[in-house]
């Protein structure tokens, strides 16, 4: 039904309905199933990310002690009324270091589109829901814009950390949040692939770097970095600013930068945060010495 980001935007335009629409109709067709269970299923999704955002919020540690507790410490900062950056940006920091917080943990999250990069579409999901006040069916055809823009890169580039570093697991995140919290803010189909070209754009080159080979330093605050990104992202193309390069571009720029990365930087561990000094000491204490061959 479509493949590239430009038909997708074509499509609802031509039809003038929402890129929601145009992705649950995809699923339909794929699955063969109606629309009542294709959408009852998202809600399904929607329901295990809200209660990672909880679990997450009430404090968790992972299993290797590398990361927990980051989300409540961050809430707690919020709450204070301290913080610089604005409420709605910090508060979906927040609940996207929660839901990455319970993945390092162990604990159930929904992959969007990698377990490594689950925080930033749910992270920026519900920190609007105050701001913007979405009903059940608005929240879970958010999920649908993000997914209908998440598979664009899946068919055109890849989402996997170990196939072309970190951005295309939190740089794809960012972009199918910014892309879907513009279409839940009223914005038209080119505002939501606008803003997953300017999302997307400013995270290419991220490499993926895991200490110890563990989806959880530096990956959990990447989440985050991502979830403000995306946020961002959202609010310049609601603003009506343009991308000089259009999304499908960057997603195909994305594509040709992680086929250049060297191994050590796409989640081997054996490049980047992973290769510092600090990277190899906490990997020799999790794991005891490695001998490399």
């Amino acid at each position: 039904m479509f493949r590239h980001a430009a038909e997708l935007v074509q499509i609802a335009e031509e039809r003038s309905c929402s890129i929601a629409d145009v992705m649950i109709e995809q699923e339909m067709h794929v699955t063969g199933r109606t629309r009542e269970q294709v959408v009852e299923l998202m809600g399904r999704n929607l329901d295990v990310m809200e209660a990672a955002v909880k679990r997450g919020l009430e404090g968790v540690k992972s299993h290797s002690g590398l990361t927990g507790g980051d989300a409540v410490k961050l809430h707690q900062y919020i709450n204070s009324g301290q913080g610089i950056s604005d409420y709605t940006i910090l508060d979906a920091v927040s609940k996207a270091v929660a839901t990455n917080e319970v993945n390092a943990a162990m604990g159930l999250i929904c992959a969007t589109p990698t377990a490594g990069s689950a925080g930033v579409v749910p992270g920026v999901l519900f920190a609007v829901r105050d701001k913007l006040d979405p009903t059940r069916e608005q929240m879970i055809e958010y999920l649908f814009t993000a997914g209908a823009f998440g598979m664009v890169v899946a068919n055109n580039a890849s989402i996997s950390g170990a196939a072309g570093g970190c951005q295309a697991e939190v740089g794809s995140a960012a972009g199918m949040a910014a892309a879907a919290v513009v279409a839940l803010a009223g914005g038209t189909p080119q505002q939501s692939a606008t803003a997953m070209a300017i999302a997307l754009k400013n995270l290419l080159g991220l490499v993926c770097d895991p200490v110890a080979g563990l989806v959880e330093v530096p990956c959990v605050k990447r989440n985050a970095m991502g979830a403000a990104v995306a946020m961002v992202g959202a609010d310049m193309a609601l603003a009506g600013i343009t991308s000089t390069i259009p999304c499908d571009e960057v997603i195909e720029a994305m594509f040709r930068i992680g086929q250049s990365m060297p191994a050590s930087l796409r989640e081997t561990a054996l490049g980047g945060l992973a290769a510092t000094p600090t990277g190899k000491r906490l990997q020799e204490q999790i794991f005891g010495k490695v001998e490399r061959v």
